[in-house]
């Protein structure tokens, strides 16, 4: 059977069942929309919170980016990895029990201020937003390798379908919809990475198989840096980064983990505190499955594209290969009119000069999108057409599941935090259901727009968002749960200060023309947010410490939610 018919077939069965799903879980009051009711089992939720959690940048991007970083990629991988761990034993259960759903609602009432509420508004809008962007062009990207469209057709069809079910269903519907993606994305992950794995070293565990041996003998990492450092790439099996800009950027991974409100929501979704840890177990034990896989991925498709392209005739390049050109996301520019595909690290001067004396011309022929690896992986490999459609839905399923999520917040922290709870408190509960989803239709078409113009690949933009909501939301949250004495005024100052240092670093870096020899200490953008995590400390304590200290029924309140007793509501 063909590709497309294939794709058509699996992806059209999947989508039908998230449409079913959605419309059988239709959200009739705001407890329902914001929360899923509160009656999620713990199961249940460890699985859609894992599908949350593992987004585009996930599935898509992440073993892309190690495939074309080696190890360096491999921050991605430990700051969300260890982020999550600090998410769920540090703050959810605790978030949990204060009994706020949201970030901005538990800053309001633990800050007891409306400005306090509005700042954390902002910064709830800020990091959704920035986090959303990097979903579409997920979307996008799964999209136009599926129907060989343009990518911002791309966009455009899968923001559509995330407008339906996220504004239908709210946290419900979307709850048992990423219960099903999550088994389409984790099916879609492994299947691939078994067969590869297989192929390549005749072992049938991708972790194992990483460290396995070619059919010639060698090493399989071993034959990537020979092949790599002879087209002019650093070894990929060795750092070649600066040491303070790993550090900084695996912790900003991390702690931007801490203060994701499309994350921490999740943990409401259940009926006790005592469901939220086990939910934030299980979920761990879903998450780590795919995390464990991606470096072996990264390695296999490294070097099934080289094998395949390099100094091969563009006129023999299998089907897939004219696929993603179609896509704009795969391009190849024959400079040296002889046909080949010449395939180089033209960033490295010497290396360049030296293939320029040898053959006459310069510059590397083909340019990869580190984001279409994933779903490119198979068909390079030469995989049966059903295991590339599968993994086409797996990489719809993941962006999908993580987009609705982000919307859903975008639209509670509008009708919910600035709304009910500031500009209309007496607005009714049909009326406020209303405005989440006028929301979702904003935010979605907002986001589709800057999907197609992203600035980044999938995971760098996620990566920000990371950063601004460690620079912003990890140290009111954690000083909210651990600090009788942090009041308002200082944690007011803090997010500003964090989330503004933090924005305009990016900002700079990204457009305003800013060179990577000017970084602060040798720290890029990606990696900022811990800086700007830190000045917030500091600007926090000392604010807090020359200021009144909090009201005493908020002193005792921060007591009571650390007080190891079990809370049903």
């Amino acid at each position: 059977m063909e590709l497309q018919t294939w794709t058509f077939i699996i992806v059209g069965i999947t989508f039908a069942i998230y449409i079913a799903i959605a419309i059988l879980s239709r959200a009739s009051s705001t407890s329902e929309f914001y929360v899923a009711g509160k009656g999620v089992h713990p199961v249940t939720n460890g699985m859609a919170t894992a599908a949350d959690w593992m987004s585009a940048a996930s599935f898509i991007s992440m073993a892309g980016l190690i495939s074309f970083m080696g190890y360096k990629g491999a921050q991605y991988l430990m700051g969300w990895t260890g982020g999550y761990v600090l998410l769920a034993l540090l703050l959810a259960p605790y978030l949990r029990k204060f009994g706020k759903y949201t970030v901005p609602d538990f800053i309001g009432e633990r800050y007891y201020s409306q400005v306090a509420r509005v700042v954390a508004l902002v910064c709830a809008l800020f990091i959704s937003f920035t986090y959303v962007v990097g979903q579409m062009k997920g979307v996008g990207v799964a999209f136009a390798g599926f129907l060989n469209i343009p990518f911002e057709w791309g966009v455009g069809i899968g923001a559509a379908i995330v407008f339906f079910y996220a504004s239908l269903g709210g946290m419900k519907g979307i709850t048992y919809t990423q219960v099903a993606q999550y088994c389409v994305l984790i099916f879609a992950y492994l299947v691939p990475a078994i067969f590869i794995s297989v192929y390549m070293v005749g072992n049938p565990i991708p972790q194992i198989g990483l460290g396995g041996t070619l059919s010639d003998g060698t090493y399989l990492l071993d034959k990537l840096d020979v092949v790599l450092t002879d087209l002019g790439f650093k070894e990929y099996t060795t750092s070649h980064t600066g040491k303070v800009d790993l550090f900084f950027v695996t912790a900003a991974l991390m702690l931007g983990t801490a203060g994701l409100p499309h994350v921490i929501v999740r943990f409401f979704t259940v009926p006790k505190v005592s469901d939220a840890r086990r939910s934030a177990g299980w979920a761990l034990l879903f998450i780590a499955i795919l995390y464990t896989t991606a470096p072996a991925i990264g390695a296999f498709a490294r070097t099934n594209l080289i094998q395949t392209v390099q100094d091969k005739e563009y006129s023999e390049m299998p089907t897939w290969f004219g696929d993603w050109e179609k896509t704009g996301l795969l391009a190849f520019t024959d400079k040296n009119g002889d046909g080949k595909i010449q395939y180089y690290n033209d960033q490295n001067i010497a290396f360049s000069q030296q293939v320029e004396q040898e053959r006459g011309w310069k510059g590397s022929e083909l340019s990869v999108d580190p984001d279409i690896m994933v779903l490119a992986n198979p068909s390079i490999a030469d995989l049966p057409n059903w295991v590339v459609a599968l993994v086409i839905a797996g990489g719809l399923a993941a962006a999908l599941s993580t987009a609705a999520g982000l919307l859903l917040v975008i639209s509670t922290s509008i009708s919910h935090d600035l709304l009910k709870k500031w500009l209309r408190p007496e607005i009714s509960e049909k009326g406020e259901l209303k405005a989440a989803r006028i929301a979702i239709s904003v935010a979605i078409m907002v986001a589709a727009y800057a999907g197609m113009h992203p600035p980044g690949f999938v995971a760098q933009v996620v990566a920000f968002a990371f950063g601004l909501a460690a620079a912003s939301f990890f140290p009111a949250i954690v000083l909210g749960i651990f600090s009788k004495r942090m009041n308002m005024q200082g944690a007011v100052a803090g997010m500003l200060t964090g989330l503004i240092f933090t924005l305009s670093y990016i900002l700079y870096f990204k457009y305003g023309g800013g060179t990577t020899d000017q970084y602060w200490w040798g720290i890029s953008p990606e990696g900022v947010g811990t800086l700007g995590m830190i000045f917030n400390f500091v600007v926090a304590i000392i604010v807090s410490a020359f200021t009144a200290a909090p009201p005493r029924h908020i002193q005792e309140l921060v007591e009571s939610i650390r007080v190891p007793r079990e809370q049903t509501k």
